[in-house]
């Protein structure tokens, strides 16, 4: 199974939103379908403050990954967040999340960004373990982690 990344487009918007849903109910986030597309839509179209990535073949993907983009002076410029990312659970346990972890920040390295960060859940061991693996580190008393590109 591929964990190829594919930048989504508007066209995805279906794909992206079914996805979303799937990932928001999963965990317990409440957000109006409309809300939820509100959100999604200006990514879509290439708004500059954030992408949605597809994993796996565009018309028919297995997961997600939202960046967020940002700056800091701490980290020497454009830095970003991995906002949701998301595999289904059938196709889990197949390394997949751990290929797009080690290679989305290659990808965004590349366009110039110098520090990618997510957050995640302190009793959450699974992902924890999963985002450690993929280079990111806990960062003083904070349950943000952060990758250093």
């Amino acid at each position: 199974m591929s964990a190829a990344l594919h930048l989504a487009k508007p066209q995805h918007v279906d794909q992206v939103d079914a996805l979303v849903a799937a990932f928001h109910a999963e965990h317990g986030i409440t957000l109006s379908a409309e809300d939820r597309r509100a959100a999604l839509t200006p990514l879509l179209e290439g708004i500059p403050h954030g992408a949605v990535y597809l994993i796996g073949p565009p018309r028919a993907p297995i997961g997600y990954v939202i960046v967020t983009f940002g700056w800091s002076i701490e980290f020497g410029g454009m830095d970003g967040f991995i906002d949701e990312i998301y595999v289904r659970p059938g196709v889990r346990g197949r390394g997949i999340a751990s290929e797009v972890l080690l290679t989305l920040p290659r990808t965004l390295a590349a366009a110039g960004m110098k520090a990618i960060h997510l957050e995640v859940d302190a009793n959450n061991q699974n992902a924890r373990r999963l985002y450690k693996r993929s280079g990111f580190a806990l960062r003083d008393h904070h349950a943000l982690m952060t990758r250093t590109l």
